[in-house]
């Protein structure tokens, strides 16, 4: 069987994170994605990160960038946008993460691509959106977590601020554009016209806070840093056991009860601090205070295992190298061995979500620079999209 997005072709003129994640998550439900590079240097994110494997280009790029061909286009020369308009249209789905009006100086603004492929669908994907006072202003992760008030409300209470290890405002980017993408190349089956999609980092960092703008509108406060808990339940949060960390999530009352069972705290149910989950958010720190002597006097392992066996959502605290070695993980088969012709084999997350029916693979391994130039400039020739290759084939 096919994969879902099989004959959908998506050009992909994004760099570093939030576009090129949102192009290999459509590549790998089956779309022909290719990626437009500038000549020499690429993708920027071939030369970021500290290290390298075997090859020149980064393990960052190498992650977010499989199941892709590579063609070399300077975008500001007429010549090469003659390709990049013969691209335009064979595609459905453009994707771009310039600042807002580049892509107008240099010819490939929605209204110009429209009026070569009505049905294309146009996706740009920027720091603050196309418009608004901000829209001009560089924007990176950080800058968005700052702005959408992550950085307030992370961390720990009189500490520095602490950003999200997490690029959420960039995969938040990236993950909403496809599913815009998506909604709209479903859409145009009924209207035959494409159109633009407008996805920013700031919205995405902003809509991800769901749990944060609650608390202010239904408290009138800003919420502020509380560490591993939860702003809605308690207790839901990193305790401390007498051999180090865990995690538990008494998220309801039928939990709450069962959980004081196993920690032979019972009277605690009496406590009217605690009666309710309501109660327990609010009074989150003393109940803190109370538990915190019983969890010293048992392991992880031994509360763990007592809490999981009544029921009650508990887990170690694994760093990255634990969890992608995990049973879980390797059972989800979440580590793939992507192929390569310069690295020869490397790790890479797999895929997140399964498909019964089409399951998602690695058909291409992350293209080397302008891999794929001579192979797609002949298919548009021979298309008669294009009279002639433009540029010196390559190998």
């Amino acid at each position: 069987m096919a994969l879902p997005l099989q004959g959908i072709r998506v050009l992909d003129i994004s760099q570093v994170m939030a576009g090129p994640f949102c192009c290999m998550l459509l590549a790998d439900m089956g779309a022909d994605v290719i990626k437009i590079e500038p000549p020499g240097t690429g993708d920027s994110t071939r030369h970021s990160m500290g290290f390298r494997l075997k090859g020149s280009d980064s393990p960052g790029f190498l992650a977010l960038n499989r199941n892709k061909r590579s063609i070399t286009l300077d975008l500001k020369s007429p010549e090469d946008r003659e390709v990049l308009y013969a691209l335009v249209k064979t595609a459905d789905v453009l994707v771009e993460n310039a600042r807002p009006g580049v892509a107008g100086r240099l010819g490939m603004d929605y209204p110009t691509l429209k009026a070569i492929n009505p049905r294309l669908v146009y996706a740009s994907i920027s720091g603050f959106g196309q418009t608004g006072p901000w829209s001009q202003r560089p924007g990176f992760d950080l800058i968005a977590q700052a702005v959408s008030g992550i950085l307030s409300s992370n961390g720990f209470p009189d500490m520095e601020p602490a950003k999200n290890s997490i690029a959420v405002a960039d995969l938040g980017a990236g993950l909403f554009s496809a599913y815009a993408i998506l909604s709209a190349v479903i859409g145009r089956q009924t209207s035959g016209e494409g159109q633009h999609i407008d996805a920013s980092l700031f919205e995405a960092a902003l809509a991800l806070s769901i749990w944060e703008t609650t608390e202010l509108w239904g408290t009138g406060k800003s919420p502020t840093p509380i560490g591993s808990a939860n702003r809605m339940s308690a207790p839901y949060q990193a305790v401390e056991a007498s051999d180090g960390w865990f995690v538990i999530g008494a998220a309801n009352q039928g939990l709450w009860l069962t959980f004081l069972k196993v920690l032979g705290r019972t009277e605690l149910q009496d406590d009217l601090r605690f009666a309710t989950n309501a109660a327990r958010v609010t009074n989150r720190l003393a109940l803190m205070e109370e538990l915190a002597p019983t969890f010293l006097t048992r392991t992880r392992e031994e509360w763990i295992d007592a809490l999981t066996q009544a029921g009650v959502p508990t887990a170690p605290i694994l760093d990255y190298g634990e969890a992608v070695e995990s049973e879980q993980a390797v059972a989800r088969e979440m580590v793939q061995m992507v192929p390569h012709p310069v690295e020869g084999e490397f790790r890479a997350l797999g895929f997140p979500v399964k498909m019964s029916g089409t399951p998602q693979e690695i058909r291409l391994p992350p293209p080397l620079l302008d891999e794929h130039g001579a192979e797609l400039r002949r298919e548009l020739v021979e298309k008669g999209l294009l009279k002639h290759a433009t540029r010196k084939e390559t190998v």
